[in-house]
């Protein structure tokens, strides 16, 4: 059967619709609440609704939700936004960057994790074999003891860095996908280090075309994205919005390139609007209803002026792109 696994259940590509590509919904991530930073802790249901509905409304119909284990999820809440609102949303086993996983892991998570005192005593301590078994077991039985399964597999790393500990679990998601076909997500602190990931992962016998490598518009570099995108594998802009990383030209013409390279069917798209400052509904910012009805848009009018088919482009980048990433590989 050919699936895209949800929280609410396995579904047909051709149902799954316009994607945002990568988003935080609900988080309380314990490195950043042992820290006070208030700023990036998401635990509102009724806010995180809104603005999923907000999505909605301007044409949405799916969310890849990129929270691993270690960024503090709400299986059962984000869950909930899905069956209230009506949009199909998949979840992430794993983990993410490493210098999260300093923080100490909550007590209603040991029963799940086991007694560790942080993720990273956890990581180091577990065996590979243990680390497989417990992300399968998030794929194929359900996140953190629920029946909520996840959608796709994640790993990180840091900062122009790969410590040994981030090697394992790169490994470990590999393992994971031939395991069960579904496909893995990298996390590049701001965009470094996928080349380094890339030797990682085709040593392990991954075939990358069933990886998609986030934050890519964090290193606007065209030679380094041709070296990732000649491997097959998806690059992911998914930090559209954020301006403090430069300007919205640099990304829209770095994806216009790309496609003009000719890897259209290479392209995901987001926001990893993991702040309560950039929600509309907790902090009046843009919301995650922009992609559609600020971005889209403009990105349209700039296409067209390349000479480009905005109608086909947008088809790839927001429908075609992400059904063909998210489903399940047969094993």
């Amino acid at each position: 059967m050919t699936f895209i696994r949800t929280l609410l259940g396995d579904i047909h590509p051709k149902n799954l619709g316009i994607v945002n590509g990568h988003e935080h919904i609900i988080c309380s991530p314990p490195y950043w609440v042992e820290k006070g930073e208030d700023d990036l802790i998401l635990d509102n249901t009724e806010k995180s609704l809104a603005d999923v509905l907000d999505f909605k409304m301007y044409g949405g119909n799916a969310i890849v939700d990129a929270t691993a284990i270690d960024y503090g999820r709400n299986v059962e809440e984000v869950a909930n936004i899905s069956r209230l609102s009506g949009i199909h949303i998949i979840g992430t086993a794993g983990f993410n960057k490493s210098f999260l996983w300093k923080a100490k892991i909550p007590e209603h998570l040991k029963e799940y994790t086991g007694e560790y005192e942080t993720f990273e005593d956890m990581i180091e301590k577990k065996s590979i074999e243990n680390l497989v078994e417990m992300v399968r077991m998030e794929i194929e039985v359900g996140l953190e003891g629920t029946n909520y399964k996840a959608g796709q597999v994640k790993f990180g790393t840091g900062y122009n860095s790969i410590n040994p500990l981030e090697i394992k679990t790169i490994k470990a998601a590999v393992m994971v996908h031939k395991l069960t076909g579904a496909p893995v997500h990298s996390h590049t602190e701001a965009g470094t280090m996928a080349i380094e990931q890339i030797e990682i992962l085709e040593k392990e016998g991954m075939d990358l075309k069933n990886v998609s490598f986030g934050h890519m518009d964090r290193n606007i570099d065209l030679y380094y994205y041709e070296q990732i995108a000649s491997t097959g594998a998806y690059l992911s802009f998914d930090g559209l919005g954020k301006n403090k990383y430069g300007p919205e030209s640099n990304r829209i013409n770095a994806i216009i390139n790309l496609i003009k390279m000719g890897y259209i069917n290479q392209i995901l798209l987001g926001g990893d609007t993991a702040r309560k400052s950039y929600y509309k509904s907790y902090g009046y910012g843009l919301g995650l209803e922009w992609l559609l009805k600020r971005w889209i848009p403009r990105f349209r009018i700039e296409c067209e002026r390349e000479g480009l088919d905005s109608e086909e482009v947008v088809n790839k980048l927001l429908i075609e792109n992400p059904k063909r990433y998210l489903t399940f590989k047969e094993v």
